[in-house]
């Protein structure tokens, strides 16, 4: 019988690669979204038309609730989020609605059309149900490389959120029996990396100034470390968790990090330009509470789920690149992606 398959966040860059994967797994995938007529829905449609939609709002508890209903799912993976890290600081109250309580309605929408009162035991014929962590909950870290048992200490509102709903979901887990996994993904990108995340904002600025379009790239603090890898990948981390027979929550990441410096080298070589020419460091982009590092221990991932990372950094920031090369050459083309974070 086809699996199914419920995606919150199914026009970000994660929902988009998660629905390929799914949907060559043979699963019958079906996406939440707010509204049909904006323009991320129109790309998915283009890219993935196979994909099914279903309205809900993470805001709006009944209406997760009929979705669920609708759908019938047997796995639901929770990636919508106001994921922009700067952005939570503007938008404080909205962040913690969506990304936070918004994982709550999730977890509350399957418990009822499960009819779950009380402890079950996990993996029953339940929904099993998927939640993306961020390795920005640990924050200001108490320990290298950060594993499943590394303390949290977020530092941003967005990092409090996403605590708050891996708490959360270890909670409906233990309480319920449910099926509830949540996955602490460090950082990953791809060409559908919306434009506002450092990595597309410099392979997007690598781009323009190539083709003559700018001259400079206004970046914020330059050594910072982060644990890089391909959204492509990170997906399949996702759906494997929901394969094993006993639910547990995995850390995802390469192990190796690379600084924005690093970053930055990389993408203006890729187009055979110095980097340093044309860089300007800008106080206006630096975070209030900044992360200097973060790095993961992937070793249960690669243990217990049999995953790693196929694409490496290196190629990682060159298809970024590339990509956007070729997408600023199209006559026309302004560089705006209709993919971005996760929204909800």
């Amino acid at each position: 019988m086809t699996r199914r398959a419920l995606i919150t966040g199914i026009t970000g860059q994660d929902g988009s690669y998660l629905a390929e994967h799914l949907l060559a797994q043979g699963c019958e995938v079906w996406g939440l979204v707010r509204g049909q007529s904006n323009p991320r829905v129109r790309r998915l449609r283009e890219l993935l038309g196979e994909v099914k939609l279903v309205r809900g709002d993470l805001l709006d508890q009944g209406s997760l609730i009929s979705a669920v209903e609708r759908v019938q799912p047997d796995e639901v993976y929770n990636l919508a989020a106001i994921s922009y890290v700067p952005m939570s600081w503007q938008q404080a109250e909205l962040t913690g609605e969506v990304t936070g309580l918004g994982v709550l309605r999730v977890l509350e929408a399957i418990r009822v059309c499960s009819g779950i009162s009380s402890s079950r035991t996990p993996g029953s014929g339940q929904i099993r149900f998927y939640q993306a962590s961020s390795s920005e909950m640990f924050g200001m870290v108490a320990e290298s490389p950060q594993t499943e048992r590394t303390p949290f200490h977020p530092r941003s509102p967005y990092g409090v959120a996403k605590t708050y709903g891996h708490f959360l979901t270890q909670n409906y887990r233990e309480s319920y029996g449910m099926f509830a996994v949540s996955g602490i993904l460090f950082n990953h990108e791809s060409p559908r990396r919306g434009s506002e995340f450092v990595t597309r904002k410099v392979s997007l600025g690598v781009a323009r100034i190539k083709l003559g379009l700018e001259r400079q790239l206004r970046l914020g603090t330059l050594t910072v470390r982060r644990d890089w890898g391909f959204a492509g990948d990170y997906v399949r981390a996702m759906h494997l968790m929901l394969t094993r027979d006993v639910p547990e929550d995995v850390v995802v990441g390469t192990g190796v990090t690379h600084s924005v410096e690093d970053l930055v080298e990389r993408a203006f070589g890729v187009a055979g330009l110095y980097w340093r020419d044309h860089v300007v460091c800008d106080a206006a982009f630096v975070r209030p509470a900044e992360v200097d590092q973060l790095c993961a221990d992937p070793s249960t991932a690669v243990k217990q789920l049999g995953w790693e990372p196929k694409v490496g950094f290196d190629e990682l920031i060159t298809m970024m690149v590339e990509s956007d090369l070729a997408l600023l050459s199209t006559p026309g083309a302004r560089g705006d992606d209709p993919f971005g974070h996760d929204i909800w």
